[in-house]
């Protein structure tokens, strides 16, 4: 069987990542637990890495996995970014604003994102130099150009003082999802804090070919740990100066 492409294999992991979450999804016997950082992890956190990765290991076996709960193949050339429940806080309490994060990565850099939320019944992805979707559907980032007219959200702010003029435009979004809706233009930007590389590789991507800008709060790439900015592009350097003034 010839192998799949890229963006193929990636849609291919979606579909049996929302298989086994749906499937576990607010069952009665959902195996919960917490983790020594005391964030939460489910048997169908567990479940989809594993699966995902035997995948991987069976159809691209010259391929690395990072994950948030079983793979580490940091230093690989090729390599799969899965986080298999962004927001499991809210998965395991039955909201279904959750979903599995994909990103395909070739010497560190991103080629294709994917971000699944089945119990909400939305899907983006995105491939280098092919374009960004939301269901199918081309996407592309906001034209807004003003903060004054912008829609922001802020996340895990760890300075509530320097984010202030930001405050006001917050809205109720959760997680990678107000990063996927910088990419479809319903945001212009949003800021989020302290992710892991399976927070954000996958939204990275996504953000970046539907037109936006991703940068650390430096204004750098982002990194581990940090602070994690996308938007529009054209807001970038007037959002990175409220997080700095």
């Amino acid at each position: 069987m010839p192998a799949r492409n890229d963006l193929a294999f990636a849609l291919a992991l979606a579909d049996l990542a929302d298989q086994i979450s749906m499937a576990r999804f607010r069952a009665r016997d959902l195996e919960i637990a917490t983790k020594p950082d005391a964030s939460l992890v489910t048997d169908a956190d567990r479940a989809i890495e594993r699966e995902l990765s035997a995948r991987i290991r069976a159809e691209r076996p010259g391929d690395g996995v990072v994950g948030e709960e079983l793979g580490d193949a940091a230093d690989a050339a090729a390599r799969w970014v899965i986080d298999p429940i962004d927001g499991t806080s809210n998965y395991a309490t039955g909201v279904p604003v959750w979903g599995t994060l994909i990103a395909f990565e070739r010497a560190g850099t991103g080629v294709v994102g994917v971000a699944s939320a089945p119990a909400m019944g939305r899907r983006w992805w995105a491939e280098r130099e092919r374009g960004a979707f939301a269901d199918g559907r081309p996407m592309h980032v906001s034209d807004v150009r003003s903060l004054d007219r912008a829609a922001v959200t802020v996340k895990h702010a760890d300075d509530r003082a320097a984010v202030a003029p930001l405050v006001d435009r917050v809205a109720d979004d959760r997680g990678f999802v107000q990063h996927v809706k910088v990419a479809e233009g319903r945001l212009d930007a949003a800021v989020d804090g302290l992710l892991a590389l399976w927070d954000y590789a996958a939204v990275r991507v996504i953000v970046e070919v539907a037109g936006g800008r991703v940068t650390g709060r430096d204004g750098g790439p982002p990194r581990p740990g940090g602070q994690f900015v996308t938007s529009n592009g054209r807001l970038h350097e007037a959002v990175l100066a409220v997080l700095h003034s």
